[in-house]
């Protein structure tokens, strides 16, 4: 068991990092978690220890999980540090002790942090989970997410990282590209056969997108939209189902609650307002 922890704090899509001070021994200046001395297993040693260095109140703040401890480099010395995830109804800090400065970023981010104490991107997924995005053939995402489905199943080579996959995300109108929420790249690498020699190389998967693909990136393409997003008043349509397909029209009315648009025909000899499914047309010209 270790003696010191790195706690990350989860706050909807956000984890929180805090930037140590530059006069402190260890990495100063460095983004870090939450850094302790003390039992990981002591919950309430731990979450004191985050009331004392960020002002967050402990009612305020949830265990989720603990990982197993690393082996970390500070100067000439090895620190096993347990990284430890939390979760925060708060989203006020105020950085004291060992750290002069916080943010709230997006996970897939902390990538972007040059410098920050060791690990801290591993340690992170350690206890929690990136996205990845897989460049698939065209047409052939969901079979690759089937694929992914069954060799996670299965028992052989890559048993030993089901536990380090989460899931696969294949949005029906995204083409050439799958999500898949992992701990770490390399686990995602072996899944497709990319690193190694023990795994056949998975057909029409030709890579991982380097990095961790941040949330607020990606999140946009796994929220279902209604029919009438992007629909106006006064935009001009193409009906591309029904008996009218293939007319022009422009929209007279958008009811969102009931995902239907009521339209005037261009060709007709008399103005008819025709109510239809506002997935069955497509928008030509928008209003200015």
């Amino acid at each position: 068991m270790s003696d010191a922890f790195t706690v990350f704090i989860r706050n909807g899509e956000r984890v929180l990092l805090m930037q140590r001070a530059d006069g402190v021994a260890d990495f100063p200046g460095a983004w870090d978690g939450i850094y302790g001395v003390g039992d990981p297993e002591d919950a309430d040693a731990v979450t004191a220890r985050i009331t004392e260095v960020t002002g967050i109140d402990a009612e305020n703040l949830e265990f989720v999980r603990s990982g197993e401890a690393r082996g970390l480099a500070f100067g000439n010395r090895l620190n096993e540090v347990t990284p430890v995830l939390f979760a925060s109804s708060a989203e006020e800090v105020d950085p004291r002790g060992l750290y002069t400065a916080f943010e709230w970023v997006d996970p897939g981010s902390i990538q972007d942090k040059k410098y920050a104490t060791p690990q801290l991107r591993e340690m992170y997924g350690d206890v929690a989970s990136f996205l990845y995005i897989l460049k698939t053939s065209i047409g052939q995402e969901q079979n690759v997410a089937k694929e992914i489905r069954a060799r996670l199943s299965g028992t052989g080579s890559l048993k030993e990282i089901q536990d380090q996959i989460f899931g696969v995300l294949s949005p029906h109108f995204m083409r050439g590209y799958i999500f898949v929420e992992a701990s770490a790249l390399h686990h995602v690498e072996k899944l497709i056969g990319r690193v190694g020699v023990s795994t056949t190389p998975m057909k029409n998967c030709r890579k991982v997108l380097d990095g961790e693909s941040p949330l607020g990136d990606v999140l946009p393409y796994l929220e279902p939209k209604a029919a009438t997003a992007g629909i106006e008043e006064g935009c001009i349509v193409e009906i591309h189902g029904g008996a009218f397909r293939g007319q022009a029209a422009r929209v007279t009315r958008v009811t969102e609650s009931k995902e239907e648009v009521t339209v005037e025909l261009f060709e007709a000899a008399v103005p008819v307002a025709l109510t239809v499914r506002a997935d069955q047309v497509r928008v030509t010209q928008r209003v200015e």
